[in-house]
Order: structure tokens, then sequence, then C-alpha cells
């Protein structure tokens, strides 16, 4: 017998990757090895020299194939093997690495948006629904779009098994959330993108497509985004981290430092409207969704806990925003003797 292997990656289109997946055969039994790929066709390499490798990293069970077929999350390499530019999952692990012993870990709040053609799903040929807000959360035909495909997303996540945590309809017309963790950094990175693909290829199956577009619709509707939640072992433990961490996340020019690399088109999505921050400017708050940073009141309540980096877009890639949450809350809270 025989297996199939979906190999997995994330490619080099700029300003926002792609995902892009091939299947190989495998015999009954044989172990997952490196494979090549053509990157003239992936933005990751040039005609004239155009083989790249992928490293497996990362498997589950393919809960669409089902039986032993598996999903391969894969590292992009040079054929010397040194990570390729593109491979930014290569810059998360060192860092993890440092900072393992303050066992950080991420839960990432994924939105985002199914279209039917051109259009959201649930918004009206040629105009517009009621404005948001009745659909957050919210249950009847006349609110909720896309359910069937949600609750075989779910489901299709809980049979790879992957860390996710729960879905919930967001406030605009085929607008959703899923949640993946809490684990950490590497973790969270790789099975989001696993989540996300899977996401695309369930939706294809209903022929809908869904979009991470911080901005799916212009005007008064929210964006979407992929608020990070994030702690360490001294901040669920002692208050006095957590407001470090804030600190160290609107220190000198870090705010713009990690929004320039939280999603292109943040500046749309970040307006200081629809329960957001401006992108330029950086808070932190109690219960404030307005704010940067939110600390959830039951934190303050506790004296321990988590905070919410409300600026990641929907479309960043999780192995630059847990880097950059990690390097500086982490190298912060060891400055300040609080590990």
């Amino acid at each position: 017998m025989s297996y199939k292997a979906e190999y997995i990656w994330i490619d080099g289109t700029e300003p926002t990757a792609k995902l892009r997946s091939k299947t190989k055969i495998l015999a009954d039994g044989e172990a997952l090895s490196i494979w090549g790929f053509d990157g003239s066709s992936t933005n990751q390499a040039e005609g004239h020299a155009s083989d790249r490798v992928l490293q497996p990293v990362f498997s589950c069970p393919d809960p669409i194939r089902g039986g032993d077929n598996v999903l391969v999350l894969c590292e992009v390499m040079n054929i010397d093997m040194t990570p390729h530019e593109s491979n930014t999952r290569a810059l998360l692990r060192p860092i993890a690495e440092r900072f393992g012993d303050q066992e950080p870990i991420f839960g990432i709040e994924q939105e985002y948006t199914f279209f039917d053609g051109i259009r959201p799903l649930g918004f009206p040929v040629g105009g517009f629904p009621a404005a948001q807000g009745g659909y957050y959360c919210g249950v009847g035909a006349d609110e909720i779009f896309g359910r069937e495909i949600v609750e075989k997303h779910l489901d299709h996540c809980l049979a790879a098994g992957l860390a996710i945590s729960g879905i919930n309809a967001e406030v605009m017309p085929g607008q959703w959330e899923f949640q993946v963790g809490p684990v950490g950094p590497l973790e969270v990175s790789d099975q989001l993108w696993i989540a996300r693909w899977l996401l695309y290829r369930t939706a294809e199956d209903f022929n809908v497509s869904a979009t991470l577009n911080p901005k799916p619709v212009k005007g008064d509707w929210n964006g979407a985004g992929a608020h990070t939640n994030f702690s360490t072992k001294a901040m669920r433990e002692d208050y006095r981290a957590i407001i470090t961490a804030c600190e160290a996340l609107g220190e000198g020019s870090k705010p713009l430092d990690h929004v320039k690399n939280y999603g292109a088109g943040i500046d749309e999505r970040l307006t200081g409207l629809h329960e957001t921050a401006p992108w330029n400017e950086f808070s932190y708050g109690v219960s404030d969704r307005g704010a940067s940073v939110r600390i959830p009141w039951q934190v303050e309540k506790d004296g321990k806990g988590y905070i919410e980096d409300r600026r990641p877009n929907a479309n960043v890639d999780p192995y630059v925003v847990t880097r950059l949450i990690v390097d500086t809350c982490c190298t912060s809270l060891k400055e300040e003797g609080l590990v």
C-alpha cells in the first residue's frame, strides 16, 4: 500500500506570501523526505537556477483525504540546504530556543472573510447589507453566511490534531474567526499555516474563496485581524511582568518596527476606528479594544495572565509576529530581572 503526503509551503509572493502545495506518493512505512520544486513559479528563484528544496518540519493527519494520508508543512531551503530568504520560520527558530526557558505561549485569533466571486458572502448583488454589528456571534439565515463551511473547517482542524480552540461569526456578513492555541511560538505558527491551508481547501469544495485581506470592504466596516495573545511563565504569575511586556512593546522604535511587519495594508485597518488604535500610535489599557495592546479585565483582577496585541493583520506571517513579540518582551523581562 502507499499513502499521499500533501507537501505545503509558503511562497515568496510580496507583500503577502501565498500557500502552495503538491502531492507526493510514498510507500507504506516510507519516511517523509526532502523534495524539490520550481521556485521560478513561486517567486523564490529565477528561471536559470530554479530548483528549491522542501524540508518537512511538521506533519499531521490529512482530514480531507483521510486514511493514512498526511499534511506536511515544509521550510523552503536553497539547494545547499541553507534557508531561503523567504523562509521566516528559520528566523523564529533561534529566538524560540533562546527564550524557551521563559515558556512563551501564544493564542492567535484568525479573522477571515468568505467571498462569492467578487462580493463578500451574504452581500446582496449590487448593494450592501444592513450595518455591521448584528452579525457578530449571530444566528439565523438572515445574519449568518457560510456556517456549513466553517463547521467543516473546524472538524477538519480537530481531525488533524491542531490546537484549535474556538470559532465565531464576526461583525460583517461572511466574516468569521477561528482561534489556535495556546501553544509555543513555533507550534502556533506551524498550526496556523496548516489551518489556513485547510480553510482555503475546505472553502474550495463549496466554490467559495476565503481571504485574509485586512480591509475586505472599504468604508464603515471592521477590518480583519489576527489578534495575538501572549504570555510567559512570569506573566502568568506576576502582574509586574504584564506591565513590563506592555511597556517593552511601546518603547522607542518598537511600535513602528512591529507594525511594519504586522501585515500588508495595516494602515487601512489600524485607523483608530472600528476597535483599533491608529497604526502610528501606541497605547495599552485594561479591557480597551481601542488600544494597541489590551490587558483583559480578568488579568488585572487576578494579577497575572496574558496580553493581547490587537495590531497584527489577518494576513500577518505568524512566524514574524511571534518572533518579534518573543524577542521584545522576553528580552525586557530578563533585563528587568523578572525571570
